[in-house]
């Protein structure tokens, strides 16, 4: 049987408290590697993961920084390699939201907030984290992205407008760092299922599911496997990809 095995790998969550970010830190934990996660304001969900990973043998750290701030991002990447070492793996899953109103009714501030949310973010952990993959020659750099990027639905511009940014950033990036042994993709999740989800007992959406060619939402725990996958060496020749999570919802052709 093929394991993902990621023992002996440091990696980087950013957001790693979020709904979506927590999965992806229990999974690359438990796939062996040691996780220094992230957060902006949620330091008890942070102070519990750690403690968690902890109990299961793994080494663990939390780092609070605003991943649209350069200092921010420098200075969590000192402390990240002065407690667990230089990150072998990072994933950049952050991002702001805002709600969705057409371009006419979008705030021009949410727009310049979605770039740094998803495109400055990218270029910041790269030019922060990605030097020391060099040296190394090997690296692994996830990005999530999402299914919106490809439906551009009424109301999604400002979302969209940063999320396809990041791509063109991220593709520009496996072409210059991949003879290096660095691989860069995307995770693209759809409408996923997560804790506050089980909480409100809001999991089922018929409308929603109907669009999908599985008929279903996904779930935290399956966006968070197709990351595992990708940061770990059964990935090692795949790169530059967009990777839609999204059971069918969307469908990149050829």
């Amino acid at each position: 049987m093929i394991n993902i095995d990621l023992t002996g790998k440091i990696a980087v969550v950013t957001g790693g408290t979020g709904q979506l970010g927590r999965t992806m830190v229990r999974t690359l934990a438990e796939c062996g590697a040691d996780v220094a996660i992230n957060y902006v304001q949620n330091k008890t969900m942070a102070t519990e993961l750690v403690a968690e990973l902890e109990a299961k043998g793994r080494r663990a750290a939390m780092v609070q920084a605003d991943v649209t701030v350069e200092a921010d991002v420098f200075r969590m990447r000192d402390e990240i390699h002065a407690t667990l070492g230089a990150p072998d793996i990072i994933v950049n899953n952050a991002v702001i939201q805002y709600g969705w109103v057409s371009v006419l009714e979008q705030g021009v501030a949410d727009y310049e907030s979605q770039f740094r949310s998803c495109v400055l973010h990218n270029v910041l952990m790269a030019k922060a984290f990605v030097p020391a993959m060099i040296e190394k020659k090997y690296g692994r750099v996830v990005a999530i992205n999402t299914e919106c990027a490809m439906e551009c639905f009424p109301g999604q511009s400002a979302y969209v407008s940063g999320k396809r940014g990041m791509d063109g950033v991220l593709r520009s990036l496996a072409k210059e760092v991949g003879v290096n042994n660095i691989t860069v993709n995307q995770v693209a999740p759809g409408w996923t299922i997560s804790d506050r989800d089980r909480a409100n007992h809001s999991e089922v959406n018929e409308g929603y599911s109907a669009k999908t060619a599985m008929k279903r939402r996904g779930t935290d725990q399956e966006i968070a496997n197709a990351v595992a996958f990708l940061a770990s060496d059964l990935a090692s020749f795949i790169t530059g990809v967009y990777l839609p999570v999204c059971g069918g919802a969307v469908m990149p052709t050829i």
